[in-house]
């Protein structure tokens, strides 16, 4: 009973907390507005801009510069924050596990997105107007409702292992068994298990692609597609010269999306193998340099390529877009 009065005890305290939090941040909005409204004529306009914008700005100096900053400057210092030059970027390159690292970090980027588009593609126009198309993109698309750590803990138990002449409780190992074979190590055998960690990813990615991709390929002026027919075109034909052509912007999004994505990856392999058996990416070894090693210096430096290596996606995707919003 005791425990059960502690916790409703808590629980209410943590409200009271909440409805203060809340009260006081309705007083100091309604304070500069108040004092806003109260302003000369003169000038009001530019106050109640300064009075709306001012908490954004502070929240995203606060929130997303500073620490942009800090962690540039980070990587040029040692774990005592003595300043080091380049010797963390130097360290990133002759290390072996680094390397190992970002070679990892390159083929989950040449694969997630390239296979994830492809087999949404394929599907998407597979599926296009057939009997039951809503309930075939809801199948692929549900993974994306499932977090990356959860969906990890579920292939981890796909991809379980037990020794020969054990009760195997993995699917694919009981697979394997069933048909004669000796059960595997799919997550520990290197350099496969890490193909093994970017099917979890493809397996969540792919109902993004084939919604945004299914969307853009029913957007197709059908006039055209007639048109083609009448040509003589056959299908692969009107998939090539009409439908392509017709869903290139989307295409460049959903593949730039899901690089980004994948170049941020962290939760999958975290859960599933914790970066161990040279299954390390990035932004896991950042972690693990960071928080697990108290090497900050380090931490920063792979946390700083992995910002360059995301920036020019992000400026490509900014510029495709501008362009797309030019022509509407």
């Amino acid at each position: 009973m005791a425990a059960r009065g502690d916790f409703w005890g808590g629980l209410w305290e943590k409200f009271g907390i909440l409805i203060i939090g809340l009260a006081a941040f309705a007083a100091v909005i309604g304070l500069i507005l108040f004092l806003v409204d109260k302003a000369p004529k003169r000038g009001r306009d530019v106050l109640q801009l300064v009075a709306f914008v001012a908490p954004a700005l502070i929240l995203l100096g606060v929130g997303l510069i500073y620490p942009a900053v800090r962690t540039a400057y980070l990587a040029f210092t040692n774990r005592t924050g003595e300043f080091i030059g380049l010797d963390n970027f130097v360290w990133m390159f002759t290390q072996p596990q680094i390397i190992t690292t970002l070679i990892n970090t390159l083929v989950w980027v040449a694969l997630v997105p390239t296979l994830s588009t492809a087999i949404g593609l394929a599907y998407a126009v597979f599926i296009d107007r057939s009997r039951g198309e809503k309930v075939l993109k809801a199948l692929v698309f549900m993974p994306m409702a499932i977090s990356f750590v959860g969906a990890g803990i579920i292939w981890r138990f796909v991809y379980e292992y037990r020794a020969e002449g054990f009760e195997q409780i993995g699917i694919l190992n009981q697979i394997i068994v069933w048909v004669g074979g000796e059960p595997q190590q799919f997550l520990i055998n290197s350099p496969w298990n890490t193909l093994f960690l970017i099917i979890v990813m493809i397996w969540i990615q792919t109902g993004f692609a084939m919604v945004l991709l299914s969307a853009a390929i029913k957007g197709v002026p059908t006039e055209i597609i007639e048109a083609s027919r009448l040509d003589g075109a056959n299908g692969w034909q009107q998939f090539v010269n009409v439908t392509i052509p017709g869903i290139r912007p989307t295409l460049v999004v959903v593949v730039t999306t899901i690089s980004i994505a994948t170049l941020k990856v962290f939760d999958i392999v975290r859960t599933m193998t914790g970066g161990n058996y040279d299954t390390s990416v990035i932004a896991n070894e950042m972690y693990t340099q960071a928080f697990n090693r108290g090497e900050y210096g380090q931490g920063s430096a792979l946390a700083l390529v992995l910002f360059i290596m995301v920036l020019p996606i992000v400026i490509y995707n900014v510029r495709v877009m501008r362009k797309q919003r030019e022509i509407r």
